[in-house]
């Protein structure tokens, strides 16, 4: 047992890296670790199951850390409990240039950090993707080789963010019972104190969305450790409410909001050091406190090791799949399977929607990738990410492969990071392109991790018709394809949508957005090819019948727009020839030849998309034709509304015989 005295001086130990560290930096957010010290010190010494030497341990427990300005907790947890990467020197360097110790946890920059959070609320929500993972996992491979817990620390912001509300509402539904959150229940927010702008009764709140919620003393050791065991025994999630003083021991600011965001100064941590007799120099830990934190964090060799015992035991299939998944890797089959779907489709030449062509291949790809996991977003029937495989996720079977998530974009794109960064699934999710805007931040944060979610976002333009300008994705588009490190794919038919949905699952380190219509599409890839061409980004897809005097870029459902405008152009005696674009960032890697020859030399160039010009000048230059949407859409048939707009194969022909007659 750890004696009262030993447990403040280890929490103190936290306290003072973190004081130190955000004092040389002269940047960062001290108080949240002198606040949550001793919930920190409770949980990896008594609890989390975790080893500093085999940090990505399959069977380990979560923690995660989001409220992400608190990071010194966290640098000054995997220092003290002795992962090799984080060392004295890193924790000197804290939001420095080049150091693993960034401003907030940055997934894949240090070990034993989980996820990347900052963003408020978005660790809570990945962890409900983490929690379930777990669970699914756990349906597949059984207790003995998936069986762990994910711990969360949220600040008053997390619960403020409304995706909170979408998590932990997921979470309550679908009984998460291994999902344990501490509330930093400090009452102190940046501009003072919390209840100038909120008085929720935050254990009520989640008592209602079907938690486990309670108080406690968060500076009690004794009452930390009841609470986390009762925690464990629960059958639903569980909140504990962690009564705090952040900035807690600094004698003037401790409970303010001076404490929350900079550097306490000098006499402010000379009165800290006092009020816990704490006399070792900056950055330096007495040796017996070291000694107890690396004991700590060795204690989780043991059951690291019987793990890797019960694993070695199992059945060879099981095993030799569970090990695969874990590594991320698709079934031998994978390409065979996808070649052969492609060669049907070039034969019966379907004329579906992109959406319905997307259902099509995942009822190919579900059927040969048993890790993948699908969902909606309250939109299953117009999304059509559900198929044959996928039985729906509940509370009593969590042994299938569809999730529910109601109408909560926000929380559905971050539980799909959690449960892609948990590991061994493979998460796609869906709404309509429009709402992209309330997935957003997630989806962002995918882009920054490096890490496969694939979000699937249908009824993608106009043309989903009359329900009007508040659901018309216009610019959304163009705002997605701004977002570093993440593949927008415009599918124009099924062979495309085959090609994008491969070259998603096969991506290991960006994230996919596949943009889908409404409306029915021709199959204008009728001849099959062994290439994946939609992995160029770009390709000529019909060529000029001479020297090409118009070139037509396109994407999804204007390619078709474009194609008629290629007979029209060709019939006048104008050599045109189309390029589909199904992924701009695609075709920014390939080679310059590759690139120049694409775009090609031809003296017009027009692309046609129904969203916004942005983006595409890099292709037409900022002399090309622009066939497309300047403003919102509006309410209409789709019949009415493509001629409305301009949006079609005689407006595009005619705008490219002006410019030709001009020259």
């Amino acid at each position: 047992m750890t004696s009262r005295e030993q447990h403040d001086r280890m929490a103190n130990a936290i306290r003072f890296l973190a004081m130190d560290a955000v004092e040389k930096a002269q940047s960062g957010h001290p108080g949240l670790p002198m606040g949550c010290a001793d919930i920190a010190t409770v949980l990896f010494t008594k609890f989390l199951k975790y080893d500093p030497k085999n940090p990505h341990w399959p069977d380990r427990d979560r923690f995660i850390l989001s409220a992400g300005h608190g990071s010194m907790l966290l640098y000054s947890l995997l220092h003290l409990t002795g992962y090799e990467d984080m060392t004295i020197d890193q924790i000197k360097h804290f939001r420095q240039l080049g150091s693993k110790t960034a401003g907030h946890p940055e997934y894949g920059h240090a070990t034993g950090i989980e996820t990347t959070t900052g963003p408020l609320g978005q660790g809570l929500a990945n962890s409900v993707g983490f929690a379930l993972g777990e669970r699914i996992m756990n349906a597949a491979f059984g207790n003995d080789l998936v069986d762990h817990y994910t711990y969360v620390l949220a600040g008053d912001g997390c619960l403020m963010e409304g995706v909170s509300q979408e998590a932990i509402a997921l979470a309550g539904h679908l009984k998460l019972n291994k999902l344990i959150v501490f509330w930093d229940n400090n009452n102190i927010s940046i501009d003072g104190p919390v209840s100038l702008a909120d008085n929720t009764d935050q254990v009520a709140r989640f008592q209602a969305s079907g938690w486990n919620a309670s108080h406690i003393d968060g500076t009690d050791p004794e009452a930390i450790a009841y609470a986390i065991e009762a925690a464990r025994h629960s059958d639903k999630p569980t909140m504990i409410a962690c009564k705090t003083t952040i900035g807690f021991g600094a004698p003037t600011k401790a409970g303010t909001n001076k404490a929350h965001g900079s550097p306490l100064g000098a006499d402010e941590i000379a009165g800290a050091r006092k009020f816990f007799n704490w006399d070792s120099p900056p950055f330096e830990i007495p040796a017996d406190i070291l000694d107890a934190w690396r004991t700590a964090g060795k204690a989780g060799a043991k059951p690291r090791t019987d793990w890797e015992g019960r694993l070695a035991k199992a059945k060879p299939e099981l095993k030799a799949e569970f090990e695969r998944r874990l590594a991320g890797k698709l079934p031998s089959n994978f390409d065979a399977v996808i070649a052969d779907y492609k060669k049907k489709l070039s034969a019966d030449k379907p004329k579906v929607a992109t959406r319905k062509s997307s259902e099509m291949a995942l009822e190919v790809i579900n059927g040969a990738v048993p890790e993948t996991i699908g969902g909606s977003a309250d939109l299953t029937g117009s999304n059509n990410t559900k198929t044959s495989q996928t039985k729906n996720i509940t509370p009593d079977d969590y042994g299938q492969r569809y999730v529910h998530y109601g109408i909560r974009e926000h929380g559905m794109a971050a539980a799909l990071n959690g449960l892609t960064l948990h590991g061994g699934l493979i998460a796609y999710g869906g709404t309509f392109m429009c709402f992209s805007d309330y997935a957003r931040p997630s989806m962002r944060l995918a882009s920054l991790m490096g890490i496969r979610s694939i979000f699937v976002m249908t009824h993608d333009s106009i043309g989903l018709g009359e329900d009007g300008p508040t659901h018309q994705p216009v610019e959304h588009l163009a705002a997605l394809r701004a977002i570093p490190n993440h593949n927008v794919f415009r599918p124009a038919d099924a062979v495309e949508t085959a090609e994008c949905w491969q070259i998603a699952i096969e991506t290991e380190k960006t994230p996919s957005t596949l943009a889908l219509t409404r409306q029915n599409l021709p199959t204008v890839r009728t001849e099959y090819s062994a290439k994946n061409l939609s992995s160029q980004g770009a390709y000529e897809l019909a060529a000029a019948s001479g020297d090409a005097a118009v070139t037509i870029f396109a994407t999804g459902s204007e390619v078709e727009v474009a194609l008629g405008a290629r007979d029209l152009l060709e019939k006048h005696g104008h050599p045109t020839r189309v390029v589909s674009v199904p992924c701009f960032e695609l075709f920014d890697q390939q080679s310059d030849a590759y690139r120049k020859k694409t775009i090609g030399d031809a003296p017009i160039k027009m692309a046609i998309e129904a969203g916004i010009r942005q983006g595409w000048d890099h292709l037409i230059g900022s002399d090309g034709i622009f066939v497309g949407m300047h403003g919102f859409g509006a309410s209409g048939t789709i019949e009415q509304l493509y001629p409305h707009f301009g949006i079609t194969a005689e407006a595009a022909a005619k705008a490219a015989e002006a410019r030709l007659h001009s020259k």
